[in-house]
């Protein structure tokens, strides 16, 4: 076999599975919520900055709005965000949090840097390396996103 082609050789297997129980970490405090990671995303994307286009918060998640529309077509339905027509452009649809979105920061607030850092304590790393890590990562998804182009 070749050495290439070995599961523990590939970066690609180490930053999924990193990412895979990331995000299983999260469900806990997220199910607390009423909401998925996805959706947690979003709302990470509108407390930063309410009232964005679709197409804005598809390229913001480096996600096609195809992927993003039905996301936010359930947390419509959950009450936490509202799209309407935008009023220069009607063909594109403007996202604002509701009362009920922007209570979720709050919440959110209070429960997810705490517990990710319950989650994380074992680790060995130092802020130094986290930051260290996520340059490093940053690099990989300019990269990637440029060869796409």
């Amino acid at each position: 076999m070749h050495a290439e082609l070995q599961l523990d050789n590939q970066i690609c297997f180490r930053l999924y599975t990193a990412a895979r129980l990331i995000t299983q970490a999260y469900m806990p405090m997220l199910n607390t919520l009423g909401i998925t990671y996805p959706q947690y995303l979003v709302l990470m994307v509108l407390w930063e900055k309410d009232c964005q286009p679709v197409n804005d918060i598809a390229h913001r998640l480096l996600l096609e709005t195809n992927t993003v529309t039905p996301l936010l077509q359930r947390m419509e339905k959950q009450g936490i965000v509202v799209r309407q027509r935008g009023k220069e452009d009607k063909r594109q649809q403007i996202v604002s949090l509701t009362q009920k979105g922007r209570m979720l920061e709050v919440e959110a607030y209070n429960a997810i840097p705490a517990g990710m850092g319950e989650a994380l304590k074992a680790c060995p790393l130092q802020t130094d390396d986290y930051e260290h890590l996520a340059s490093e990562l940053d690099s990989i998804i300019v990269t990637l996103k440029n060869k796409e182009k």
